[in-house]
């Protein structure tokens, strides 16, 4: 493997905050006791580490595993990502939350084949001009495929420059990034990058961690100001807070035996581009969806389950609260079941899902959940 050494960031870093002992000591205890048997760690193909990096941006590595390996059986090859459908990835990805990285990932792919023949490259600069790759997640890639130096500064990395050098603020904020950016560029080591980087994040994953972190086991305890000062609960700064916004919906759940009604997303918005229940546009929601005038939701189900077929019965779900990142969406589901179907699907470019179908079709998880609950005979 051809390795890329890039050192004008560590070069452009302020000389004091240099510290080889600190790389030193993340390489050291990598290689002894980091994490070495993850899917994407027993290879060094661009393609199947940047996969893994957009899969765990926000996720959990237990999380991602399962749907790591389900891309790869279906899509082996940045070339097969490509040719695939959009259909195909959206319901590859379905579960896995934050689908703007599933769009931007079939666009990644795309360009990658076309504008690189293939072959991610190996430059984190050109890297970030990719659809979905940021700074840091460039950074790992180029270091992961092709051992390139480079610094990241992912959520992990962040608690633990913050906790080990003692910064003040919150490391979300631009000023206070910045700064963690130059610390990580100053403390890049001259070699051994791959295991810097795992070590790295391997620290703020298993040891560093947001509650209770295993001080004794860190080989940065030495080092640590958080530690030294009795600050590990107090450091990094929380997100300050902000009252999280609402959102309100009304869904119909029409059922016609084993088939469900659902319409495609819009591309983007909430659950953009996936396959969904159809939601009511035509009435002002009150602020509590729990509490909606029931007569007038069920008015408006049996007008538009109707034009599907003959309304056999209806009936209330629980009201069903989605959280996202920047907002919680509460939504309210009518239960219609109907007869005699009509061809009004087609026009209206809505589909019919059996739902026996539903744990792989490109659903949002609170509607596949709900589906599949539906499948067992489980009551809703």
């Amino acid at each position: 493997m051809k390795r890329v050494i890039r050192r004008e960031e560590a070069a452009a870093a302020p000389a004091e905050l240099r510290d080889p002992s600190f790389s030193a000591a993340v390489i050291a205890w990598q290689k002894k006791f980091g994490r070495h048997s993850l899917p994407w760690q027993q290879t060094r193909d661009a393609y199947r580490v940047w996969l893994s990096e957009i899969m765990l941006q926000q996720t959990q590595v237990t999380a991602v595993i399962p749907y790591y390996q389900r891309f790869l059986d279906r899509c082996p090859s940045v070339f097969d990502l490509a040719e695939a459908s959009n259909e195909e990835v959206m319901a590859l990805w379905s579960g896995l939350g934050y689908y703007t990285r599933a769009r931007n990932l079939h666009r990644c792919a795309k360009q990658v084949v076309e504008q690189y023949r293939g072959t991610f490259p190996s430059d984190p600069k050109l890297l970030q001009e990719l659809p979905g790759i940021g700074r840091s997640t460039a950074a790992a890639v180029a270091a992961f495929s092709y051992g390139t130096q480079a610094a990241i500064l992912d959520g992990n990395v962040k608690r633990v420059f913050a906790r080990v050098f003692g910064v003040e603020g919150y490391p979300g904020a631009k000023a206070v990034e910045d700064q963690l950016w130059l610390r990580a560029q100053a403390l890049l080591p001259e070699q051994d990058i791959e295991s810097y980087t795992q070590g790295l994040m391997d620290l703020g994953a298993t040891l560093c961690t947001r509650s209770s972190p295993a001080c004794q086991r860190c080989p940065l305890q030495t080092k640590c100001v958080a530690f030294r000062d009795h600050r590990t609960a107090e450091l990094p700064y929380k997100k300050p807070k902000t009252k999280i916004k609402e959102k309100h919906a009304l869904m119909f759940l029409v059922r016609h035996g084993d088939l469900v009604l659902l319409e495609k997303r819009p591309d983007s918005g909430i659950w953009g581009g996936l396959l969904s229940l159809p939601e009511y546009q035509g009435m002002q929601l009150s602020s509590d969806v729990a509490v909606l005038d029931e007569s007038k939701t069920f008015a408006a189900a049996k007008d538009f389950a109707a034009r599907y077929g003959e309304i056999k019965e209806i009936s209330a779900l629980p009201a069903m609260t989605h959280v996202f990142t920047h907002f919680r969406l509460e939504f309210k589901v009518i239960y219609v079941r109907i007869e005699n179907t009509r061809d009004s699907v087609q026009e209206s470019g809505a589909s019919w899902l059996d739902i026996h179908g539903s744990q792989q079709a490109a659903l949002p998880a609170p509607i596949k959940s709900l589906l599949i609950q539906l499948a067992t005979g489980l009551d809703l």
